[in-house]
């Protein structure tokens, strides 16, 4: 392991400052498993505290996902200052396009502008069962 690798190089962060992270972002990652094979779709995103939403296509892979265990992930790097972050939520993903009650519709109000071509109607949002994050300095 290299100076710059070992684990005390990195500062854990907390829920709040993962919830923040979050919400300064509009791009991310959904992993998640088809059969035997993982899969990782980039998609545009809102949070809502610690809970993502994006939208898909009808009949896209990305709609696979409901009702399974998900990894979401966000990372940033600013080279001027020389530091990085990463934030990943694990949860299950639920479609809310239909929900009427009040918390997937506040979802759906939520600004996701998709710059995948075509229609995006249907809402899928991350429940996280778990938060966490991280930054580092590199000099």
């Amino acid at each position: 392991m290299g100076e710059s690798d070992r684990p005390d190089d990195f500062e854990v962060l907390s829920e709040f400052q993962c919830r923040e992270l979050l919400a300064s972002a509009n791009l991310g990652r959904v992993g998640f498993s088809i059969g035997d094979e993982p899969q990782i779709f980039p998609v545009n995103y809102a949070a809502d505290g610690s809970v993502v939403v994006f939208r898909t296509a009808a009949g896209t892979r990305l709609l696979e996902a409901v009702m399974r265990r998900v990894a979401f992930e966000i990372d940033g790097w600013d080279a001027e200052t020389g530091i990085g972050w990463s934030v990943v939520l694990k949860g299950v993903a639920q479609e809310v396009t239909k929900g009427i009650d009040p918390f997937a519709s506040t979802l759906r109000e939520r600004p996701v502008y998709p710059l995948a071509p075509g229609e995006r109607e249907q809402w899928i949002a991350v429940y996280p069962s778990e938060i966490s994050g991280r930054r580092f300095h590199r000099g």
